[in-house]
Order: structure tokens, then C-alpha cells, then sequence
């Protein structure tokens, strides 16, 4: 969708004008059974630039200038935001116009936002980007802003069946984003395509990295994952071999997996001390499940939290060693479709272990013949997102 709309404007074909005409008109028939959106209100241009007219969704804890910050919350419906975050604000500067803010779970958190996932509204869209994920799925913008602390952009962009892009930690500004655990909080972006991505992470004037000759990784060692994950994950690996693409078998580090407590501990110790406050003044009002996490991670002791961090920089030297031999390891995005309902946002277990090394991850569609989508993960070394948007974009291609 991005690269159309950018083919359309480059030639002429449509205006900017047109371009939001048809993303309102697909918000207006799909909106009310998929409630994506807090607010629907396009803003201004700002300037002139590679995104130029091309419209995105943000999501509710980036703070907007005089649009919806309410992030996710009832506590905070009505707020309006002061002043755009540096990301926002770094579009705009593009060109790139703010079509509105979408939904998120509560505070960022497990607490489900009202947005049901396009494939199939009897299912969750995954969270907590819930509202970006869900709004380029079905259609009503090019690309739009997420986060991720634990699985928060990978895992939605897999149920949603688009692809969802972490990028390394640290690298996209967080200034004027609600944060929960600052070690772990990483902005991201969805777009309908790997080829979209690429295209959007050069217009935001970053590098793309060669793909040539990349080697790329698959672990048997994975966490146990639903039957139809497990089939979609190795025949698509298989049919990578099958095109040519080297994907050579590899093992991860021993205590690979124990990134999963470790980063549990983390996101605990530091959310609570994020949320101590609103919970005290208004209990388990911020979320059930909100709350639940500041009782818990208000009892974990300082040296527990330290032992954490301790064990996530421990891996990431072992995985810095790995990544020099194997550039791109894939894995399953998720550990199955989308569950059905809105209880659940899903397991982030396949997307914890890179956002607790800070690495950029990439989840991609699989073709599958599961009624729900699937997400092939991508994860590469720190500070090399752009050799894996660019593989990205080749391993969509070659499936």
C-alpha cells in the first residue's frame, strides 16, 4: 500500500487529497466492527519531503499535538496532547500527515483495547499496538507507529498478517512516548509489506544494508508453539531452501531461553516503578492485569532485578559472537495464530528474547493454509536494521 501510494503520487495519478479521501472511506465502511481508532482527525502538513502527502497512524502513548493521548486508558479519555513526540514530529518534517491516533491496551500493558483483529473479528488483533496493527491490516493507512517492551509490535503484526518492524533499541527517539520499562521500550512500524518497510525506512533516512550472500539461521532449539506454526515455520523454511537462499541450521546459546525470565524480571521491576503512582491513586482502575504487575514487580528485590540485567548482557555477548558467523536467524513470530477472543493479546514469548538484547526484528507474513496469518521472524545484530529490511523484503519476495 505504501509504494502504491508513493507510485501514485510521483506520477501524478492521485494527490494527496485523493490518497486520504480513500483511507477515510475504507475507515468509514470498516471502523465500526473493528474500532482501530481513538481519533480520526488528519493534520496538517508540516513541510515538504520523501514522505510527502502520505498519510500514517500513531499510536496512543506517543504524545500529538492537540489530538487523543489518552493511552488506552478511561483514566485519561478527553487528555490532549501538547506537543508532538520527536518521532511524530520527525515524519511530519518529511512530509509524511498524522491521519489520527489508534488504539492501544491500557497503558501499553495486557489489558485489552476494544480492537479485534481484521482477518477475523472473532480474534484478537494481539496488542499492545493494537489499533496500528489492526488499521494497515484492514487497509486504512500506509504505515503506522507502535512500541514494543516485550512482543508488542511482532506478535500484532503476526496476527494481523503485516509486517511489523522492531527496530535496535535506542534507535528511534522515545522522547514524548508514555514509557513502562525503559531498558526494554523500543518505537516500531507497521506497513502491509516487507517491500513497504524497506521503502519507508529509506524515506525515513535510514541505509539499507546488501543482502548478497547473507546467511541466515534456524534453530531447532523453540519453544513449544501450536501444530500449524510449527508446519508453516519449517516448510517455509524448507521452500527458502528450496529457492536457494542459504538458510543453515544453527544453535543457539545454552541459556538463550532464560532471556524470557530475565526480561520478565525487567519489564516487572521497572513497569511497577512506572506505574507505582497511578496505582496508588487509583488501583486496579489502570487495568486488572496493570496492577497485578505493580503489586508483583514492587516486591522483586534490587539485586534480582540487577541479576537480570547481568544475565540479558551475558547472552548478548554469546549472541554478538553468533551473529558474525549466521547475520539473520529466523524463528516463528508467534506461538500460534491469533487466539480467539479479546481476553488474551497472545503469548510474547517468541519476541522477548530480541527486544531484551535490543536487536532489530522483523515479522513477516508466511503463506499458509491456516485460516489466520502467520509470522516468520527475522532478528539480526544490533545496528544492522537495514541488512534486515533488505533481506526482509528479499525472503517476502522469494515466498
Amino acid at each position: 500500500m505504501l509504494r502504491q501510494f508513493v507510485e501514485w503520487l510521483e506520477s501524478g495519478e492521485k494527490t494527496p487529497q485523493q490518497l486520504m479521501a480513500l483511507c477515510l472511506e475504507r475507515i468509514r465502511e470498516a471502523e465500526p466492527e473493528l474500532q482501530t481508532w481513538v481519533e480520526v482527525s488528519p493534520q496538517p502538513a508540516l513541510a515538504e519531503g520523501p514522505l510527502n502527502g502520505i498519510p500514517f497512524g500513531v499510536k496512543d502513548i506517543f504524545e500529538t499535538e492537540n489530538l487523543a493521548t489518552g493511552y488506552g486508558s478511561p483514566l485519561y479519555a478527553g487528555r490532549k496532547g501538547g506537543r508532538d513526540a520527536a518521532l511524530v514530529r520527525g515524519l511530519r518534517g518529511r512530509g509524511a500527515i498524522v491521519l489520527g491516533k489508534t488504539q492501544t491496551t491500557a497503558f501499553a500493558y495486557f489489558d485489552p483495547a476494544p480492537t479485534r483483529n481484521p482477518r477475523d473479528p472473532r480474534h484478537t488483533p494481539g496488542g499492545s499496538s493494537s489499533g496500528s496493527a489492526a488499521a494497515v491490516a484492514a487497509g486504512m493507512v500506509p504505515f503506522a507507529l507502535g512500541t514494543q517492551t516485550l512482543g508488542s509490535v511482532l506478535r500484532p503484526a503476526s496476527f494481523c498478517g503485516v509486517t511489523g518492524f522492531k527496530p535496535t533499541y535506542d534507535l528511534l527517539s522515545l522522547e514524548g512516548v508514555l514509557p513502562f520499562a525503559t531498558s526494554l521500550d523500543t518505537a516500531g512500524l507497521f506497513t502491509e509489506t516487507a517491500a513497504d518497510m524497506k521503502a519507508l525506512w529509506e524515506r525515513m533516512g535510514h541505509a539499507v544494508g546488501q543482502s548478497e550472500g547473507a546467511r541466515l539461521g534456524a534453530p531447532a532449539d523453540l519453544p513449544e508453539m501450536a501444530p500449524e506454526m510449527e508446519r508453516a515455520f519449517w516448510s517455509n523454511v524448507a521452500r527458502l531452501r528450496a529457492e536457494g537462499f542459504p538458510v543453515e541450521p544453527v544453535e543457539l546459546p545454552s541459556r538463550f531461553w532464560k532471556l524470557l525470565p530475565a526480561a520478565q524480571t525487567v519489564c516487572d521491576y521497572e513497569g511497577a516503578r512506572t506505574h507505582q503512582e497511578r496505582w496508588r491513586e487509583h488501583g486496579l482502575r489502570i487495568g486488572l492485569k496493570l496492577g497485578e504487575l505493580v503489586m508483583r514487580g514492587q516486591k522483586i528485590p534490587p539485586e534480582e532485578y540487577a541479576a537480570a540485567l547481568d544475565a540479558i548482557a551475558a547472552i548478548r555477548q554469546e549472541m554478538a559472537k553468533l551473529f558474525q558467523e549466521i547475520p539473520v536467524i529466523l524463528t516463528p513470530a508467534t506461538t500460534g495464530p491469533a487466539p480467539a477472543g479479546l481476553e488474551s493479546t497472545g503469548d510474547p514469548r517468541m519476541n522477548t528474547p530480541w527486544t531484551a538484547l535490543g536487536t532489530p526484528a522483523i515479522s513477516i507474513p508466511m503463506p499458509v493454509d491456516s485460516r489466520l496469518p502467520l509470522g516468520l521472524q527475522l532478528a539480526a545484530a544490533p545496528r544492522q536494521d537495514g541488512l534486515l529490511v533488505e533481506v526482509a523484503a528479499l525472503v517476502e519476495a522469494l515466498l
